[in-house]
């Protein structure tokens, strides 16, 4: 019996221009896209999942854009609804969450030898292999979700899931882009955001690009023998079938256990996504940016276009789109996605930015971004090489040379590099507004050194101050270590002074 029909029911998480959030089903998610500001979900893997899985269904039925003009129209007249509204109903049986031959996303033919919680499905929580810390699910009791959540949750396990290797069908890895720092600039409504992340395909691709509600399930064997392809295109990549997975349909509104297996194996590991940065790597070449400790800000530069085209396309594409109505420039830059340590989820986060201004315009800022980023990390040197410094004078005693571990534990426990970084990290953010369409860029670096030297500055005081009690030794070695930093100190101030904004002479 088909149940739950994703075109109609309320699942998809919206928060609408007046501020008000509701549940859309996808019709009138992509026919309201323009009152719409954004999609809002607790989880970053859930947000960025729906915003994927919603660009599938532009591209299969706009089938286009095919090139730069045709997404400069459809940015100029905007989405043409009876379209949309045609190819859900053409495709309508293909969207039942729960069905006998087609339900979304499922194999319908797949019966596990044990079905699992509803809990593998979601990142954020418990499951038998991967253990969340603070959440308090028992997975042999875990109750029940609501179909909602249940889809939600079945477009995020698709799009993020890692290797592991406990399954009953054939080890297929991880999921396409997975492991990934995802972008997506932000427009002033929904409508705009799609629009800026519908990067145009070739005609050829684009019309045998099939997503997976307009591919028919593999069979149980075909899973078993560990079936692998390539894939035909966005639509294609966006809606990848990762996992085997098929909802214990109870007759009820609600999700309690699920088959869960490995999927589809994926031969394109070189196929760009439009949503990611990249790097060159001397050993390993294109490598996608991804998520580390220390955050994506420290890596913005990476987001922006130049020359090499490693920038997100979708950022390439937003910039061009808004050329000729800059009012619907992107007001910021979304980056989403999770860290792993093979089959471990370490963190899964979300970080807004302001996209710079002067992108509108003919000029690269790539170069300038990655010159302010490298002015941080060069004077946090200067405070790193100043905290080994005391800690190795404060460990000695005068009596012996310490391990060079030590040392660095004893300096990572210190707090003053966390703050330093973290009192920057909100002057980059102020920053980026500064970038605009005829500002100097060496006054913007005149602004950004003075806030390097006051944090660095700011940063060893605070050591200072909590030593200042200290017994002999370490104060000693703090006046000693503090030579470094002082240093330093005084080579930002003559830059400084070097980019200071010249006095008009009465």
């Amino acid at each position: 019996m088909s149940r739950f029909n994703l075109i109609d029911e309320q699942w998809i998480p919206v928060q609408l221009l007046n501020g008000t959030r509701d549940e859309l089903g996808i019709r009138e998610t992509l026919l309201r896209s323009h009152e719409i500001a954004t999609i809002e979900d607790t989880s970053p893997l859930v947000v960025t999942s729906i915003y994927r899985f919603l660009l599938a269904v532009l591209y299969r039925s706009l089938q286009g854009p095919t090139d730069i003009d045709q997404a400069k129209l459809l940015f100029t007249n905007s989405l043409p609804l009876e379209k949309i509204t045609a190819y859900l109903e053409a495709w309508y049986d293909r969207f039942w969450l729960y069905d006998d031959k087609y339900p979304f996303w499922q194999i319908p033919t797949f019966t596990p030898k044990i079905w699992r919680s509803w809990t593998v499905l979601a990142a954020e929580h418990n499951a038998d292999n991967a253990k969340v810390l603070f959440d308090h699910v028992n997975i042999e009791n875990s109750g029940t979700v609501s179909n909602g959540s249940a889809a939600r949750w079945l477009l995020a396990t698709q799009t993020f899931s890692v290797s592991c290797g406990k399954s009953e069908l054939a080890h297929t890895g991880t999921a396409p882009s997975a492991t990934a720092a995802m972008v997506l600039p932000l427009g002033r409504d929904l409508r705009d955001t799609l629009l800026f992340s519908l990067v145009p395909m070739n005609r050829e691709i684009i019309g045998h690009d099939l997503p997976v509600w307009e591919r028919n399930p593999e069979s149980v064997e075909e899973l078993r023998r560990g079936v692998k392809r390539n894939t035909s295109g966005l639509a294609d990549l966006y809606t990848w079938r990762t996992r085997t997975v098929r909802l214990q349909d109870e007759g009820e509104n609600n999700v309690g256990k699920l088959a869960f297996a490995s999927g589809v194996g994926n031969e394109s590991p070189e196929q760009r996504d439009p949503m990611l940065a990249y790097r060159v790597d001397p050993k390993e070449g294109t490598l996608p940016v991804q998520f580390r400790d220390r955050g994506i800000w420290r890596d913005f530069d990476s987001l922006l276009p130049d020359k090499e085209h490693l920038a997100p396309q979708v950022i390439e594409h937003a910039t061009v789109l808004s050329r000729s109505n800059r009012k619907r420039f992107p007001h910021a830059v979304m980056v989403l996605g999770q860290a792993n340590n093979k089959a471990k989820i370490e963190f899964w986060r979300m970080e807004r930015f302001v996209l710079p201004q002067a992108l509108a315009g003919d000029r690269f800022i790539r170069a300038e971004i990655r010159q302010l980023l490298t002015d941080a990390e060069d004077s946090q040197k200067y405070l790193w090489q100043a905290c080994c410094s005391f800690a190795e004078d404060l460990l000695s005693r005068g009596e012996r040379k310490p391990d060079k571990k030590d040392v660095r534990r004893f300096v990572d426990q210190m707090p003053c590099i966390p703050w330093y970084w973290s009192a920057l990290e909100s002057g980059f953010h102020k920053i980026l507004q500064e970038y605009t369409l005829d500002r100097d860029p060496d006054d913007i670096r005149y602004l950004w050194l003075k806030s390097v030297h006051d944090t660095l500055e700011k940063a060893w005081q605070q050591h200072c101050t909590s030593i200042s009690m200290a017994d002999a030794w370490a104060i000693r070695a703090m006046v000693k270590a503090e030579k470094t930093v002082l240093n330093k100190l005084k080579k930002l101030t003559a830059e400084i002074e070097k980019l200071a904004p010249q006095k008009e002479e009465p």
